[in-house]
């Protein structure tokens, strides 16, 4: 049986057989799914990846004021499209999480980890024809960190007292040690560009697999084969192409039909509808990323703290994990923090749906009236559907919620950051201090709860320079009952991450850091066609 069940795997790594074909006659043979799924894995790395074509993807989250400046990315397009042609310093493994070398070759710390030397890497070049040099990296670390900057990579940068260089290394010096320097550089908004994008931040010129050959937002991109790229790892396509399609629907159509080969954000209702359609694999990852609701925490009504309990008691996590996303995550607990971090503070009592409890709240905190929640299809899978439930359940409380549904188009500029209250979803960081860092601390851009409190900001700080690990993971309990109790975050669920390609697609990577493989699909994979 094993040398036929291996015959199989070589078969479906070279696309002879599909990989449901390859499923069915290894589940014949006695074996399991996820036994058979590894070896075809190891089967489809050891056949080697194919090189050419053109991967297509259809994705949720562009729009027409998308812009190619890394500081600015909010949604999946900008993101994923960037991923193919700019590269970071570090990138995070999706084994472990670790901090693994990218345009860093190595790093070294001192003792406190308050001083960082980074050495770049040589002989790369920019899509220009100009190589990068340290002084490029060094600029870019100090544009997202500028008081003045408006990257959302601002809040992780902000311990930065100084960048220089010196010869090969950008040294870095922190106003306290931080250990986790390395994966915070990780993240996606901190693509290095000439002059760090100070000359021209929007231009796409970055040291990635692809160059940018079509740019219309909110429509498609396309991204040619760099020939003077520097690893022979990644991007194995002769192009890429993202197709902008914010409707469910027009999605999951042009991955049946062949239109695309990898969809991002599948809704769990038709996970099922996927799963049974011919040439079609569902990619399913549990994740960080988590499906909230947020008040601004300075703006009335949802100044009163009384009213913002009343409406984080007036929601059923475990019917929304159960009618919103099916099954495929778990219960929120109204701070950003799941079990897939370390130091995930255990034992925090579980917040229950309550509507007497909530009544008494919103009694006591004296509001009348409807409460308008803004949402729309882009804020997350089944948002809208998410809303009206919420609707629902709180009317049992007695608490009037008015649904206003936007427009995806615009939603990000719009409506996220600026209205009191409304749907969102969040990726999640890899790591707590960057997940606080990014949307908690009163001085970070994307404070979208509008969540300004002191102690909170002294225990981040506080934390951040602990390199005992006991200590810091009582200082992240106490910050998780800070946001938990006060802050603006509604939590409900913590989502897992499902994306959808056709079967000659070979070489995806199950990569919990974020979705479509950290954002990495277009350039992880090849066509066996």
């Amino acid at each position: 049986m094993s040398d036929k069940l291996n015959y199989l795997a070589r078969e479906a790594a070279r696309g002879r057989l599909s990989r449901r074909e390859f499923l069915g006659r290894a589940a014949a043979l006695g074996v399991t799914t996820a036994a058979a799924g590894t070896l075809l894995s190891s089967a489809v790395k050891a056949a080697g990846p194919k090189r050419g074509g053109t991967v297509r993807l259809g994705l949720s989250g562009g729009e027409s004021t998308n812009s190619l400046d890394p500081a600015t990315w909010l949604t999946q397009v900008p993101q994923n499209f960037g991923k193919t042609w700019g590269e970071t310093l570090v990138y995070q493994s999706p084994e472990d999480g670790s901090a693994l070398p990218l345009l860093a070759e190595s790093w070294d710390a001192s003792e406190d980890a308050s001083e960082w030397a980074f050495r770049i890497r040589s002989g790369v070049l920019f899509h220009d024809g100009t190589e990068m040099t340290a002084e490029d990296a060094a600029q870019t670390l100090r544009r997202h960190a500028d008081e003045e900057t408006q990257s959302a990579a601002a809040g992780v940068l902000t311990d930065i007292e100084d960048i220089r260089v010196d010869g090969d290394n950008v040294v870095v010096t922190l106003a306290r040690g931080n250990a986790d320097l390395p994966l915070l550089l990780t993240d996606y908004h901190l693509v290095v560009q000439p002059n760090g994008g100070y000359d021209e931040p929007a231009a796409g010129i970055g040291t990635g697999p692809y160059r940018i050959e079509v740019n219309e937002p909110g429509v498609r991109h396309v991204g040619v084969k760099f020939d003077d790229y520097w690893r022979d790892d990644v991007g194995f396509a002769d192009s890429i192409e993202v197709l902008v399609m914010n409707d469910t629907t027009a999605r999951v159509s042009a991955l049946q039909s062949g239109q695309v080969h990898i969809i991002n954000r599948v809704e769990p209702r038709l996970v099922e509808l996927l799963e049974g359609a011919s040439g079609v694999t569902v990619e399913t990852a549990p994740s960080r990323g988590h499906y909230v609701f947020i008040m601004h925490c300075n703006t009335p009504p949802f100044d009163n703290n009384d009213l913002r309990m009343a409406l984080k008691l007036a929601i059923d996590r475990e019917a929304m994990v159960n009618q919103i996303i099916l099954g495929h995550g778990t219960a929120g607990n109204d701070f950003p923090i799941n079990e897939a971090y370390a130091l995930f503070p255990e034992g925090i009592e579980q917040r229950a749906y309550d509507p007497d409890e909530a009544r008494h709240y919103y009694e006591r905190s004296g509001h009348e009236g409807p409460i308008v929640l803004r949402t729309s299809d882009v804020a997350f899978a089944g948002a809208v559907d998410a809303t009206v439930l919420y609707q629902q359940q709180a009317a049992q409380a007695g608490i009037e919620i008015e649904v206003r549904r936007e427009p995806g188009d615009g939603y990000w500029e719009e409506v996220w950051n600026n209205q009191p209250f409304c749907a969102s979803y969040w990726g999640g960081r890899p790591t707590q201090d960057a997940m606080y860092s990014t949307a908690y601390y009163s001085e970070a851009p994307w404070n979208d709860t509008r969540f300004f409190h002191d102690q909170f900001d002294s225990l981040l700080l506080e934390a951040r320079a602990e390199l005992d690990q006991n200590r810091r993971g009582e200082l992240y309990r106490e910050m998780a009952h800070i946001v938990r109790d006060e802050g603006g975050l509604i939590l409900p669920m913590f989502n897992d991450f499902i994306d959808a390609r056709r079967d000659e697609v070979q070489g995806w990577v199950t990569d919990p850091n974020h979705e479509t493989s950290n954002l990495s699909a277009a350039i992880r994979v090849w066509l066996d066609t």
